[in-house]
């Protein structure tokens, strides 16, 4: 018996990657750092709901069915926006606090992991890939 898997097509997956790292650029560009607080509340919504503002609103302008673009697997993407909120939480914070340093680490983590996504490397996928290797050798 195989598992269906869920997928999501690679263009909402850009679409989302290019938005995060936009929004940290203009908040670098204007220094208002509640621009972070755009794709954050649009990833815990995809977190909590199962549905990404951010991707719904590009799903508009897929020409194709869903099932002709490259697919990304769903719980990958998942983990993936964890990633992404926890950094841009971190970074709201850092900022709101007055702590700069800690606005600046955490933004530019999502927005470089963004960018080589958006390059093809994702450095989600290699964590999550790390990690099952990790359970599954300790598991034996």
């Amino acid at each position: 018996m195989t598992k269906e898997v869920r997928t999501i097509p690679r263009p909402l997956v850009r679409i989302n990657q290019s938005f995060i790292a936009g929004s940290v650029l203009l908040t670098w560009l204007t220094g208002e750092i509640w621009i972070l607080a755009v794709p954050l509340i649009a990833g815990l919504f995809g977190l909590l709901f199962g549905v990404n503002p951010i991707m719904k609103i590009g799903s508009a302008f897929l020409k194709k069915p869903y099932s002709q673009y490259i697919p990304e697997e769903y719980d990958q993407q998942q983990f993936n926006q964890i990633i992404a909120v926890v950094c841009l939480t971190g970074a709201l914070i850092g900022y709101a606090a007055g702590w700069n340093v800690i606005g600046h680490i955490f933004s530019a983590m999502v927005a470089l992991a963004s960018i080589f996504a958006l390059l093809g490397f994702c450095i989600g996928c290699f964590i999550r890939y790390q990690w099952i290797q990790y359970r599954h050798r300790t598991a034996k």
